[in-house]
């Protein structure tokens, strides 16, 4: 009998991936030549994009990549040819890359109100996708990527890469295990606004740069080099600050402790404060309560001093601490306890670029699938939502809805700009 080619395989899969989600079939490596690697294209290749190609760098086979500034462009295919010595097809339009049917999956890290689109496009055209956090601009746009993933049967890992580190998985197993005693509330700590002002007035837009493309769905606006690239994320066109951009992680890390990742609160309130002389649209600092049906409440602080940066799960019995390599507790013998053989364990993933490419052989879900990333994205917007209007808000996590607010309902989702539309 002849080997099953990688190619082969994926294109089979589709076939047979309902029966795959239900009961996840492991296919062994032995399956595929050992030349056979996942080919890649890449959509947005700044700097989270430049960081998520050097990982597929090493697992895969970047074969195109996509931005909508020539200079990123320019020095991102000369790394590809150089470390591959092979040519890599560079594009300004992303659906270049989805028409390419050798590409088996798709790595999107554009700017956040992009994200929705590629990802459902990429699905739409049979491709499997890394997705960086936050998963969505909005909520309404979150649950148009998972039903799009799930209707062409894709597989779709959110980048947030701290469900891959083992301090994370461990924090979550005890507190989920009953080590701490009864879970009464989790404690997330968001960074300052690393913005640098002061403001600067519009502007034509540089030769390199696609601005219209690079706004796509979003309001048109003059060209403004403090909206642009990194700083996109300080302006609620494009995304929703700190809270959508380390409280994706640090939320995502809270619901996989609280066993929330198919669910959410059920109410949301908080206060904010904003730059004074508004160099900036989102937060400045931020305290905003999420109370769950159980009791338990989440906490989201910036700038608060009871919230430091990281995960804090609070219980009857002590306390764990779990932020990037480091993790203790209170008392300090609970992160030294041995886990055993009737405790639940969760999902082990040491490498969260590998998982995902595993997952594409095997069909698994990822470690944090397109669900679970979705409902921490919500979390983040329901948070936002509560302070831009400043009042409590009621929210029915089984119909993603706001209930009883009819102006406040309306945020859930955004009007796109022509010709771009969600469906």
């Amino acid at each position: 009998m002849s080997r099953t080619t990688r190619r082969q395989f994926l294109s089979q899969s589709a076939s047979v991936a309902t029966t795959i989600f239900a009961a996840p079939w492991i296919i062994p490596s032995s399956a595929f030549g050992s030349n056979e690697r996942i080919v890649t294209g890449h959509i947005g290749v700044g700097g989270q994009g430049n960081s998520n190609l050097g990982a597929f760098l090493k697992l895969a086979s970047p074969a195109a990549v996509c931005d909508v500034d020539k200079s990123h462009l320019a020095k991102t295919v000369a790394r590809v040819e150089k470390e591959t010595q092979k040519t890599c097809e560079a594009a300004g339009d992303y659906r270049k890359l989805l028409d390419r049917r050798d590409i088996d999956a798709i790595v999107i890290s554009t700017p956040d109100h992009w994200h929705a689109l590629t990802t459902i496009h990429a699905c739409q055209a049979g491709k499997d996708v890394y997705c960086e956090k936050p998963l969505s601009l909005t909520i309404l746009e979150g649950r148009k990527m998972v039903e799009a993933a799930r209707k062409h049967e894709r597989i779709v890992q959110t980048g947030s890469q701290q469900r891959s580190e083992a301090c994370f998985r461990q924090a979550c197993e005890l507190v989920r295990n009953g080590r701490i005693g009864k879970l009464e509330r989790v404690m997330v700590g968001l960074p300052n606004s690393n913005f640098e002002g002061p403001t600067v007035p519009d502007s034509d837009p540089p030769a390199e740069l696609n601005y219209d493309m690079w706004l796509g769905p979003a309001p048109r606006r003059p060209y403004n080099k403090n909206r642009v690239h990194y700083k996109f994320r300080f302006f609620w066109d494009y995304s929703g600050g700190q809270m959508t951009n380390f409280g994706a992680h640090h939320i995502d890390i809270a619901q996989w402790g609280l066993g929330m990742d198919n669910s959410g609160p059920v109410a949301t309130e908080g206060t904010a404060k904003f730059h004074p002389e508004k160099w900036y649209e989102v937060t400045q600092a931020c305290r905003v309560t999420h109370t769950y049906a159980n009791g338990v409440i989440l906490v989201v602080g910036q700038g608060e001093n009871d919230c430091p940066g990281g995960v804090t799960f609070v219980g009857s019995e002590g306390s764990i601490f779990v932020d990037r390599g480091k993790i203790n507790s209170t008392p300090e013998d609970i992160v030294k306890q041995p886990m055993t053989s009737s405790d639940e364990r969760l999902y082990v993933s040491t490498d969260h670029h590998q998982n995902f490419l595993d997952c594409l052989k095997s069909r698994k879900l990822p470690i944090c699938d397109v669900e679970i990333g979705h409902r921490a994205a919500t979390i983040c917007h329901l948070g936002n939502i509560a302070l831009r209007l400043g009042r409590r808000i009621q929210w029915n996590p089984a119909t993603e809805r706001i209930v009883g607010d009819d102006e406040a309902a309306k945020w859930v989702s955004r009007p796109y700009r022509a010709p771009w539309a969600l469906g």
